[in-house]
């Protein structure tokens, strides 16, 4: 199952993330919530090597028309995007809508599961 579509930047981190909000922000989407597990588990006093930011990330007016066809949908939502660090490099990823929601087998769904995609996907590839 191919559920994560992640790409790589020569970005920093906090370039990589500025740029994913902006184009996130293009295409209808908010961010609700953002978190850098690294700097949470370093308050816990644990060391992580790399940054690890999840964002969770909204549409509205799509997740509105979803919820409204299948409220079991919202056990997946808000759509989860990531953008990381590993050996020097930047990653932009997220967590395939059209995959998770194909799990709840609503065929009613799929189109605004690839429409959601497709606007998710064209904010990483802006990004990079």
């Amino acid at each position: 199952m191919d559920i994560i579509y992640e790409k790589s930047t020569d970005k920093h981190l906090n370039d990589a993330l500025n740029a994913l909000e902006s184009n996130l922000k293009e295409n209808d989407f908010g961010v609700l919530w953002k978190l850098n597990f690294k700097e949470k588990l370093e308050e816990k006093g644990l060391t992580f090597k790399n940054d690890f930011v999840v964002l969770e990330v909204c549409n509205p007016k799509q997740a509105k028309e979803v919820l409204e066809k299948n409220i079991h949908i919202g056990y997946v939502f808000p759509c989860k995007m990531v953008v990381r660090c590993e050996n020097d490099k930047t990653y932009i990823g997220m967590l395939r809508p059209e995959t998770l929601i194909g799990l709840f087998e609503s065929p009613e769904l799929k189109e605004v599961a690839k429409k959601v995609e497709a606007s998710l996907k064209k904010s990483i590839d802006a990004s990079i």
